[in-house]
């Protein structure tokens, strides 16, 4: 097999990490291509075209690139972990080396677990009123880097979690992991936000597992890199526990920002909802492949999936591959995809009432998005979210 350029490259920064055997898999393999098919969308070898230098460390900028009132910050700039401030009570902060996903036969989970220079670790115990807001950066010149993060949440505990990520004016590659384990009746929000610059690339993956009784809400949000590829796995251990999965991947220009979702309801009477959301105007493209599995001892399982599409533009695309995966019988499961434009009529509506056409676009818009972004409780991070997306509909990023 003749390997690309982005290939060559990964295998010497493989090689150089002693990381031996993910070496030979992308020599054996390559990267990912449309016959595989988690990456039919989104395929690797043709769209990585060059790999940067491993990024050196740095230190972070002087104020924060995003700011959230009230929230405790801990700062990770190509890969390394911060010094961090004193924790509010219930959080404690360390940092560890080694892997924090689980095996998984997936080149981004190779990648990352072989490069990530160290892992931020957080332990949650009780109710922390504060938003947690992890603050990943790459800094100066364009260069590959490898983040990880590994939160356990005890049990009953309640907290919200937020990553940002961000970085210099370059062509970075960030290639980002995040385990985090929801304890017996815990109660967690947990956030991602891409608004890497505009040449770089963002690849980031969050696995979760889910305990007995425990509530999980998940937003992922595509607002920056020109290719991004977020990975969810999410993994129910325990009964009686919910999960709502939401994302929202908002693409202009020529972009392509993929959210993948795997969730493995692997216990009884457990439920879950996905929502996902697409937004793509000019030559964009927004890909969701969202599959439930369901096992075989996995009865009374409820579990929906609904993903939904704006085109701004004629040549945007939005790709859906939506999956059920069921061996028990007693479920209630079901999946959606929708996909259309602005509706007419209530934008005539609008603006027969005076408001001007792109004023009425926009009201239509937030209007469409609501439904993912309510649900965040913080008002100080709700206001944050929304503004990124009014940042986005105004100029484009």
């Amino acid at each position: 097999m003749r390997l690309s350029a982005a290939e060559e490259t990964l295998i010497a920064q493989l090689k150089g990490a002693g990381a031996e055997a993910a070496a030979e898999r992308i020599t054996a393999a390559g990267l990912p291509t449309r016959r595989v098919e988690s990456y039919h969308y989104t395929d690797l070898k043709s769209l990585l075209r060059s790999v940067p230098p491993l990024a050196e460390a740095a230190n972070a900028a002087e104020a924060p690139a995003l700011r959230i009132a009230g929230a405790y910050q801990v700062t990770i700039v190509n890969g390394r972990v911060q010094a961090a401030p004193a924790a509010p009570a219930g959080v404690v902060v360390g940092k560890s080396e080694g892997d924090v996903l689980s095996a998984r036969d997936d080149v981004l989970v190779h990648l990352n677990t072989a490069l990530a220079p160290e892992s931020l670790n957080l332990h949650i115990d009780g109710v922390v009123e504060q938003v947690i807001h992890i603050d990943r950066r790459s800094d100066g010149p364009a260069a590959h880097s490898a983040s990880a993060v590994k939160i356990f949440v005890a049990e009953s505990a309640k907290v919200t979690v937020i990553e940002t990520y961000l970085g210099s004016n370059e062509a970075h590659i960030g290639n980002h992991a995040t385990f985090l384990a929801v304890g017996t009746g815990a109660n967690v929000t947990h956030i991602t936000v891409d608004l890497s610059a505009r040449a770089a690339t963002h690849f980031a993956t969050n696995q979760y597992e889910i305990g007995p009784a425990a509530n999980l809400r998940t937003l992922a949000i595509h607002s920056g890199a020109a290719l991004s590829r977020t990975q969810l796995f999410a993994r129910f251990s325990g009964e009686n526990a919910h999960a709502d999965f939401t994302g929202l991947n908002l693409v202009d220009d020529d972009k392509h920002c993929d959210i993948t979702l795997d969730v493995h309801h692997a216990v009884p009477n457990t439920t879950s909802q996905e929502m996902f959301k697409q937004i793509a105007r000019g030559r964009s493209k927004a890909v969701f492949q969202g599959r439930i599995v369901v096992a075989r001892d996995a009865q009374k399982t409820d579990a929906k999936m609904m993903m939904q599409g704006l085109m701004l533009s004629d040549q945007a695309e939005i790709l859906s591959k939506p999956e059920l995966e069921i061996y028990a019988d007693d479920v209630v499961c079901g999946h959606g995809s929708t996909c259309g434009e602005l509706n007419a009529d209530w934008l005539f509506y609008l603006m027969s009432r005076g408001i001007p056409r792109a004023q009425a676009e926009t009201m239509l818009v937030r209007g469409f998005l609501a439904e993912v972004l309510d649900p965040i409780e913080d008002e100080a991070l709700n206001t944050v979210l929304n503004g990124i997306v009014d940042a986005w509909l105004l100029n484009g990023h």
